[in-house]
């Protein structure tokens, strides 16, 4: 294959021509998914009375004055996670138990019940203030199952009393981001199970707070990933095929589709990764030493957020009202390897030589500046910046880039990304280099190769150093863009190839 480098740009001139970008290839995101999607990496917090009685799922008869933090701070929350890099953080306004964490008007069920500041406590407007004066993202969770409330298991009745519970939360705390449906359906306190009339809740977030995604196993906006251990799958489509997937219960045979997506899925609905930074989702005190690792979250955060995915980190709450020392240090630590190797100033390809197989409009009709400049030249894919990107023509499936790197210095991360604003398109790639440091691109030897790129695709290849790296599309839905191609060394690495 023929390359073009940059080097050769003075003498491509021609009258100027416009070259159209690519045409979007559907399904396309909506604002709204754009905006979670770029905020990567999310916060969960789970609280309640589960915090007091030690349990995970509280069967909704526990008084309400077991709920009496001693020094809850939500400001503290706020720092943790922003200190982490998290850039929004969902809470459990209620859980399966039916403790609603504000004053609601709707249920005896609640903190006005509770001895926490003479019962004029609110948790969720604690944490939606702290949340706007630390500028974090709010959101909330909200279980439609309810094993305090008499109504549950009546039908409508339950239905309309949810749909009301729906409009205090997203009328009372200013903007929210995403409202997380958990799908969970067992009996109430009467015995009965509840058909839930999921079209008709978010019909009211729609309503109320329409630029908030919408969580459940099967979107609307964002998907379940098919497990609670923080991983997408090597294949990531963001597209998914949502006829035959339920709620809850009632999932098809097998997660792999919501862990996968698919190729040719009719909806946009991205996935996002759920995960607890212990073992269990509310605080015990018994997993205080069974908090995940700095190297344990970046492996995760790597698995996630490289893999075309955001992550929702949980963090239990415990009795004091705080997140735990243990949990604070682990995640303090996983910001300092994230900014070590995907800091600012650590890519190695910013602003290196490229030269590709095929550039948008540079055949011999259409060429409308000098290549260097060209609006969708490789360099666009080594310019640090996301809105900018490489491009083939319209009958391209296949391309290559090459970039020139300074052989001295160790890599073994490759990070790719695509406009995913034109929808998804790359369905199979491969990593190379020369198979020596003096060898001029012959002999290549592949690193890795992969599915999906999405918006971000982290690749792990062994410590290298080159002189040259190829990204090879292999296969693509429609003519392959790249919007970033970045180049990075963990400490390993480094150490490895001292």
């Amino acid at each position: 294959m023929i390359l073009i480098p940059l080097a050769a740009a003075l003498l491509m001139t021609t009258s100027e021509t416009f070259v159209a970008p690519p045409t979007p290839l559907e399904p396309l995101p909506h604002a709204r998914q754009l905006a979670w999607k770029e905020m990567e990496f999310t916060g969960f917090i789970h609280f309640g009375p589960n915090t007091f009685t030690d349990k995970e799922w509280g069967h909704g008869d526990e008084p309400a004055d077991v709920f009496n933090p001693s020094a809850l701070d939500a400001r503290q929350w706020v720092k943790t996670m922003k200190d982490a890099g998290i850039k929004g953080i969902v809470i459990t306004a209620k859980h399966h138990d039916g403790y609603c964490n504000w004053p609601t008007k709707l249920s005896e069920h609640s903190v006005a019940k509770s001895p926490w500041k003479g019962g004029k406590g609110d948790v969720l407007r604690e944490m939606s203030d702290a949340c706007r004066e630390g500028g974090l993202k709010f959101g909330v969770y909200l279980s439609p199952w309810d094993r305090n409330n008499p109504k549950y298991g009546t039908g409508e009745e339950y239905n309309e009393y949810f749909r009301q519970q729906l409009r205090e939360v997203l009328t009372n705390y200013g903007p929210i981001f995403e409202v997380w449906f958990d799908g969970a359906c067992g009996e109430g306190p009467n015995g009965k199970r509840q058909v839930y009339d999921f079209p008709s809740f978010r019909a009211v977030v729609r309503e109320l707070q329409p630029n908030a995604v919408m969580f459940s196993d099967v979107g609307p906006d964002i998907r379940w990933v098919g497990n609670e251990q923080g991983w997408a799958g090597e294949t990531c489509w963001s597209m998914l095929k949502a006829a035959g997937h339920g709620i809850g219960d009632d999932h098809p045979p097998s997660t792999k589709s919501l862990n996968e997506g698919d190729i040719d899925g009719e909806s946009w609905i991205p996935a996002e990764c759920d995960v607890s930074i212990r073992p269990g989702w509310f605080y015990h005190a018994n997993e205080d030493d069974k908090v995940k690792t700095p190297a344990q979250l970046l492996d995760l955060w790597e698995r996630s957020v490289g893999h075309n995915a955001n992550l929702h980190l949980n963090f239990p709450v415990d009795r004091r009202g705080l997140i735990h020392e243990n949990d604070v240090l682990a995640v303090r630590g996983l910001r300092a390897l994230i900014d070590a190797t995907y800091g600012e100033g650590t890519d190695l390809a910013r602003g290196r030589s490229t030269a590709v197989t095929n550039l948008r409009g540079d055949s011999p009709r259409a060429a409308s500046e000098p290549l260097a400049d060209a609006p969708f030249s490789g360099a666009k894919a080594v310019d640090g910046d996301p809105k900018t990107y490489w491009a083939t023509d319209d009958a391209v499936r296949a391309a290559e880039i090459e970039i020139e790197l300074d052989p001295t210095k160790p890599f073994d991360r490759v990070l790719l990304a695509e406009p995913t604003w034109l929808g998804q398109r790359i369905a199979r790639f491969r990593v190379s280099v020369p198979a020596s440091l003096d060898n001029n691109h012959r002999d290549w030897v592949t690193l890795a190769q992969g599915t999906t790129v999405g918006y971000q695709r982290i690749v792990r290849v062994p410590p290298t150093k080159a002189r040259f790296l190829r990204i090879e599309i292999l296969d693509a839905r429609a003519c392959p863009c790249l919007s970033a191609v970045e180049v990075h060394c963990t400490a390993g690495a480094n150490e490895s190839k001292q």
